[in-house]
Order: C-alpha cells, then structure tokens, then sequence
C-alpha cells in the first residue's frame, strides 16, 4: 500500500478484503526465521501453556513447526490462540488460551450461519411469488404485478442447471478491495426473467397498471454492513468489467452487467504499455445510476472487476422485472424507472391470483456460497431471516433466535459477542472454545458432512483453494477463515486485530478432530498488504501441520 493512502480508505479495502480474502493466493511452505523469543502468556491462560509455546494440562506437545511459526520476531508482542479437541473421546490435544475472546472476523459466520441453517431447515427453499392485484380481462391486467420479496439471496443468478449455486474462490462482492475477483458466468437476472416468461405463459399480455416490488417482509438495518434487503438482485452491485484494448493508447474495453434503466456506464480508461501500472477508479453519482471508470489499464494485463452499489434494490428490481416483462412479450404501461410505489400495495395476498414464482435452491446451497467466498451480505441476511421466522420485521429480532440456537447446540453464550451476522462489528469476539463447540454442534448432526464440504477445503476450493495446493494436509482442512485488520497511522504499518482459522482436521480414518487457531497483536513491517498474506500463510500452515501432526498419530506406529 502505498505511503499517504487516506486512512479511512485503506481501513475499507484492507480490513473489508482480507477478512473475508486472507487465506488465499498463499503457496505452501514451511515457516522458518523462528528466534528464541515466544508469545508470551498472560494469566488469562487457562491452558497452563508454559513459554515454548506448548502447554502443560496434559496434552500433547505442538509439532516443533508450529512452535517455530509461533516464535518468528513479527509475533514477540502477538497472542496467540489454539485449540484442538478429539470430539469422540473430548481429549484436549492442544490448548493455548481457549477460554479468552478473540476478535473472529469472518470464523463468527459459523455461528451466525449455523443459527439460520438450524431455523430454516438445509432443504427450505425461498418461493418468491408475483401476484396479479387487480381485474384481469382476457389478455389484459387492469391493475398491478405485486413482486412479494421473501430474502432470497441470488434470485437465480448463480444457480448452475443442476440446482447447485455457484462461486469463485474470489468473490465479485471482493472486487474493489482486493485484485483478482471473478464472476461467475450465470445471468444475474436469472430468476427475473424467469418470472417474466411464466407471466406470459400464464396468458397476460399487457399490464394497465404498475409493477410494484414488495419489500415489507422486514426493514434494512443500517447496524448491519452490509445492509440486507429482502429483494437481492446480483449482491445489489453492478460489475463493471475493464479490459486492456489491443495496443497501448487504445481505449480499454468495457462491459457491465445487469443492464437495467436508468443505470449507465462510461469509461475513459486507457490501455497503457504493458507493465505499467494498472489503476481503475470508479466514481458515481449520487444516486448511484450514473458510473464512470477512470484510468489505465496495462496491455495484456487480466481484465480488471470492479462494483459498484445498487442504491436503491427495490426500485432496480421493479424496472429489471418490467424491462424482462417487455422482453417475454408482455407490455406495460407503467414508466419502468422511477421509484417503487409501495403504497399502492394490498394489505395481503389472499384471493390474489398468482401468476408466477420462482423456487430458489435449498437453502444449504446459500449457507456453502456463505462460507466458501465469506459473503458478508448473505451472512447478515441470516439474522434478517431468523427474525422473520418470529413474525418480526426487525432485523435485530434476529439475535435472540441465535441465542436459543446457540444454548440447545450446547455453546456457552457468555463466549461469545455478536452485533452482525458477518464477523465485521468492533463489538464481535468468540473464544476458541465457543468456536469448537459450535463445530461439535455439527459433528453430531445428521447433516454433518454437509456442513463440513460447505466450508472452505485447503487447497480445494473457496478461500483456501489456492492455499498448500501441494502439501500433505491439502483436502483434509475444512475450515472458515476470518480477519480483522486495520491501519496503524501511528507506526504506518497494518494492525492485525485476529487472523483466524477454524474447523475440522481429517484424521484419516473417517473420523475428525475440531480445531481452532488464530493470533492477535500482530502486525506488518509497513502498509503493504503482502504482509498481512504473509501472516496469513502462518496461521494456514498451523493448521496443516495439525492434521499431519494429527493423521501421523491417529496411524499408530
């Protein structure tokens, strides 16, 4: 990061990417640069760890690896956090602090994730249905089309043929805070237009009226950051696609998606000569309709993925459904911009024809997005639908929801703080111990593996894809990565607020141990975010050389 970057604009992309981003694009290796000098422990220590890094409560020594990670000068002022327990005998294998609360980042979506997958069921499915509200002739609907919104994440713009949904090991939700993100190839106005055909085939051929998104199934709650809406339309953001022209001086090439009025995209972005610097600024105007991308972009270089918000969700998604309803081959009469006019909705549906839905997949295929990429948005949107399912509008009604959750899976509440779904609040901490048990939660669940394969695999896929591709633990670490990073003005380096890393370790035998492992008090040498991978990279190889460690012992001689 370059030196003079407006702190509040490197808090943003520094902090938002690598707390989802972290553990990926690490190669495999092991840490070296280990000094004779420890994390030192404080009386909080519960474990009995003594100064070597290991501990002395009976369990096993750490892998001389991991001490030597944990040793390195970056962490001489850093505390750090392990826990690993054997759920089937409730053997401690390593313990270091696991009743302090860490800063989680994004390890808090195991809980928040877990409460709405226990609440809604894996296999509940959103059925977002579009009413006729009005007198119908014929062909003709005197009246309004009455899109009643029910907090479906995607909408069917990542659904895949098969039903599954679909993801990048970089998410687009990423793209303004780290290099890299990709899109998935699904049309993001999937489910729009799907509703749009199924209109048309239901014989309305014009609309004499307005089409209205009903958006009152609850209230934003700007606490939340992301804010959920309950119609998502593409993450609410636009992405904007910026590729090299074919010389250097040529204009660079751009594409956007969705298209929808009165949204409009320009650039001025200029290919330069490969090797030079590519830098892509985005600026809008204030009501978010009206993009431009500034800039250069090097020739040859990968294209460039940046977003932009979507101000206002209902009305976008009310013009995307009358633009697809002209499309179908269905006229209406109503302007397609402008704002959504709620006011002219019904009170409720009954005895309102329906003349479409769309069915979004199960809802563990949203949990798997969720954890794979660590989707902020869908994380909150959790708690928003755990308040719904109380009758609440409110999306704060969600948390007493995953305190009762929380109690009947046997996690003790008392270690655990939570204002998000996302991990993301300064207010946010868990213990190792709160994490391990919501994972043990799982392991005694008929849905077990289903959870386990929904969370990010070393060397696989999601944030751990591009991670010990080549090492021994490679798909045998199932685990959520978290971070909480921030600039420190006063040294001009990177503050680490937690690394974190949570889940299961593949002992070999069909059987897994549950693990957390994380640090906190570190820091880079400058603001150059390399350093923050680099610490990352530790935290990741901890856990490799945990399940090595462990799949060695669990061999027997």
């Amino acid at each position: 990061m370059p030196r003079g970057t407006h702190p509040r604009s490197l808090r943003r992309r520094t902090a938002a990417g690598c707390a989802a981003l972290l553990l990926m694009v690490l190669t495999a290796g092991t840490a070296t640069g280990a000094t004779p000098t420890p994390p030192t422990p404080t009386p909080s220590d519960s474990s009995g760890s003594d100064r070597s890094g290991s501990d002395s409560s009976g369990s096993d020594p750490l892998d001389p690896r991991i001490t030597e990670i944990m040793r390195k000068p970056g962490y001489r002022n850093a505390q750090w956090g392990l826990l690993q327990v054997d759920p089937d005998s409730g053997r401690t294998v390593h313990s270091m602090f696991p009743e302090q609360l860490f800063i989680p980042g994004s390890t808090a979506k195991l809980f928040s994730v877990s409460g709405a997958w226990h609440t809604l069921g894996g296999d509940h499915r959103f059925v977002t249905p579009l009413y006729a509200v009005g007198e119908r002739r014929g062909a003709t609907l005197t009246g309004d089309l009455a899109l009643v919104a029910q907090g479906d994440l995607t909408m069917g713009g990542r659904t895949r043929p098969d039903g599954t949904v679909a993801f990048t090991d970089l998410d687009h939700t990423y793209a303004d805070d780290v290099p890299g993100a990709t899109l998935t190839p699904q049309n993001p106005l999937a489910g729009i237009d799907l509703l749009a055909r199924q209109v048309r085939a239901s014989g309305i051929t014009r609309v004499d009226g307005n089409v209205i998104v009903d958006d009152r199934l609850f209230q934003p709650e700007p606490v939340l950051v992301p804010t959920p809406t309950p119609l998502i339309l593409n993450d609410n953001l636009i992405d904007l696609t910026t590729t090299p022209g074919d010389r250097a001086d040529a204009p660079a090439r751009l594409d956007w998606r969705p298209k929808v009025a009165p949204y409009r995209v320009t650039s001025t972005v200029k290919t330069v000569a490969a090797g030079k610097p590519t830098a892509v600024t985005v600026t809008t105007s204030e009501n978010g309709t009206r993009i431009r991308l500034s800039g250069t972009i090097a020739a040859g270089a990968a294209p460039v993925l940046k977003v932009s918000p979507i101000a206002d969700p209902s009305a976008f998604g009310r013009t995307a459904l009358i633009e697809a309803l002209e499309r179908a081959g269905v006229d209406v009469t109503a302007d397609p911009t402008g704002g959504n006019p709620v006011n002219r909705l019904p009170a409720e549906y009954q005895g309102r024809a329906r003349v479409a839905a769309y069915t979004s997949p199960p809802f563990a295929e949203y949990a798997e997005l969720i954890l794979k990429v660590s989707h902020n948005l869908g994380a909150n949107l959790g708690m928003c639908l755990m308040a719904v399912t109380t009758g609440s509008h409110a999306c704060m009604d969600g948390f007493p929801v995953l305190a009762s959750f929380l109690d009947g899976a046997k996690v003790d509440r008392a270690q655990v703080q939570l204002l998000d779904g996302r991990g993301g609040n300064p207010v946010d901490r868990s213990t190792p111990q709160a994490e391990i048990q919501m994972l043990t939660y799982w392991l005694r669940s008929p849905e077990a593996r289903r959870f386990r394969e929904a969370l990010p695999i070393l060397g696989v896929d999601g944030l751990l894809a591009e991670n010990c591709r080549a090492c021994p633990a490679r798909g045998k670490v199932f685990a959520k990565t978290g971070a909480a990073v921030g600039l420190d003005a006063l040294n001009d380096r990177l503050g680490i607020g937690a690394i974190t890393i949570a889940g299961y370790l593949d002992k070999g035998d069909g059987t897994f141990d549950v693990f957390y492992a994380g640090v906190t008090g570190a820091s880079t040498p400058t603001t150059d975010p390399s350093g923050i991978l680099d610490i990352a990279d530790d935290v990741a190889m901890i856990a490799a050389h945990l399940q090595e460690a462990t799949a060695a012992s669990d061999a027997g001689p």
